[in-house]
């Protein structure tokens, strides 16, 4: 039996990537298809602390891993929360099935899997809130200049409308809405992505705020929408926010291509998810179109595409 345990949910941002780092709100739910996986095992043959990335094939000592490691990192910084000083002899084991890269927080989500079976391994329970924390921090290792919305709705597990420096709100979901999930194949590298949005905002700031403010407006109007029931709605609200982000420049052809197919085959709305330059595009469906939409993306060339309700949430 493991000393301890712990997993966290996927997650993607329905509206308002990139502009929430701008002081912007944002919406952002769990997503349960996909999760990642932490246990924590006593060692005898050792007195270090290691950690195996089983699905990297990696296996590291704590007291030789890099300090920027993230896996590590998640680690020390736990540990330095619980008080533990000297790291005890176990193994911290790691498996997910988020993909990498996506959009879909994967390293948000190891990181809090890993807080949570360190947590439980010594015996203590974290508040939500420091789990969030102690991700973010790690989370900073990844993206430079994080958002904090993939640490707040995986350590929540619940829908979330977020300001940055403020505390996250669980939203209300009035009727429960489907959302087809594609994986464009091409990874999206958030820093730089959010890199390359911060240099253009800082040549012409007036011009980016003027798009945050745009796509702040569709959040509040998508919010409304939610919390009424209207999912309907929703649809028109993604195609607005998708042109929002190409006027950013952070879209790209294949994205572009994947929402025209979703859109073509009958899904409400379509638009990225996440950093962008790849990773994945979210489209609104129903039971009647989840199907011709699904088969659609897979044919615009989706490299896996997930059907999720959209409902109040894990926790």
């Amino acid at each position: 039996m493991p000393l301890g345990t712990g997993r966290a949910p996927g997650k993607v941002i329905l509206f308002g990537e990139h502009a929430v780092v701008y002081g912007r709100p944002a919406l952002a739910v769990p997503v349960s298809q996909v999760w990642a996986e932490a246990h924590v095992e006593a060692l005898s043959s050792t007195n270090e602390l290691t950690i195996w990335a089983q699905d990297l094939g990696e296996k590291i000592s704590l007291s030789d891993a890099p300090a920027d490691h993230p896996l590590a990192s998640a680690v020390r910084l736990t540990l330095g929360c619980l008080g533990i000083v000297n790291p005890p002899a176990w193994q911290v084991c790691v498996h997910s099935t988020i993909p990498i890269a996506s959009g879909l927080g994967s390293g948000a989500a190891v990181s809090a899997a890993i807080v949570r079976a360190v947590a439980s391994a010594a015996s203590q329970e974290l508040p939500l809130r420091t789990v969030s924390d102690l991700v973010y921090e790690v989370d900073r290792l990844h993206h430079g200049t994080p958002s904090g919305v993939d640490n707040t709705v995986v350590a929540y597990e619940q829908p979330v409308y977020f300001v940055r420096g403020q505390p996250p709100q669980p939203f209300t979901i009035g009727r429960p809405f489907l959302l087809a999930i594609a994986d464009s194949g091409i990874a999206s590298p958030t820093r730089i992505a959010v890199g390359d949005v911060r240099r253009r905002w800082t040549e012409s700031p007036e011009r980016y705020e003027a798009v945050f403010d745009r796509i702040a407006a569709v959040v509040e109007a998508a919010h409304r929408a939610i919390a009424v029931g209207e999912a309907a709605a929703l649809g028109p609200l993604m195609d607005v926010n998708h042109q929002l982000l190409v006027e950013l420049g952070v879209s790209c052809e294949e994205l572009d291509r994947l929402a025209a197919a979703a859109r073509d085959a009958g899904a409400g709305g379509a638009k990225l998810s996440g950093g962008g330059r790849g990773g994945n595009l979210i489209a609104l469906v129903t039971d009647r179109t989840a199907a011709p939409v699904e088969s659609a993306l897979r044919q615009a060339g989706a490299l896996n595409v997930i059907v999720t309700r959209v409902d109040h949430g894990l926790a």
